[in-house]
C-alpha cells in the first residue's frame, strides 16, 4: 500500500511523495498509515569496471539509478499535517546524514504528548 504505482527503479531522482491510506480493521477501527516515498541513489559497489579491455578500478562510478524507499507511520489518529512533518523530519535526518541516532529522533517523536480530538495542535 505504500508504493501503489508498483516498485520499479528510475533513471532520473524523483521528489519525495507523500499520501495517506486508511486501513480498516476487523473491529470497524480506522487506522491512517501516512506514507512519504523519496528515491535513493543505488550505486555499483564492484569496485572496478572494464573499458575497452582496460581495467579502471578505485573508483565508485556515479549512480545510474534511483529506488524508492518509503517511510511509513501508523496510527489510530487523523492528524496528516502532523505526521508528515514527523516523517519530513525523519527524511532530512537520513538524508543529510546528520549526527542524530534514527532511533533516537523516533523515540522522541513517540514520547510527544498528542492533543484531544477538538483541540490545538
Amino acid at each position: 500500500f505504500c508504493q501503489p504505482g508498483g516498485w520499479q527503479l528510475s533513471k532520473e531522482r524523483k521528489q519525495p511523495t507523500f499520501f495517506v491510506v486508511v486501513l480498516t480493521d476487523i473491529d470497524s477501527e480506522r487506522h491512517y498509515c501516512s506514507c512519504l516515498t523519496f528515491y535513493e541513489a543505488e550505486i555499483n559497489l564492484q569496485g572496478t569496471k572494464e573499458i575497452e579491455g582496460e581495467e579502471e578500478s578505485g573508483l565508485i562510478p556515479p549512480a545510474e539509478v534511483f529506488a524508492p524507499k518509503s517511510l511509513v507511520l501508523v496510527s489510530r489518529l487523523d492528524y496528516p499535517e502532523i505526521f508528515r512533518a514527523c516523517l519530513g523530519l525523519i527524511y532530512t535526518v537520513y538524508v543529510d546524514s546528520l549526527n542524530v541516532s534514527l532511533e533516537t529522533l523516533v523515540a522522541n517523536l513517540c514520547s510527544c504528548l498528542v492533543p484531544a480530538s477538538g483541540g490545538s495542535q
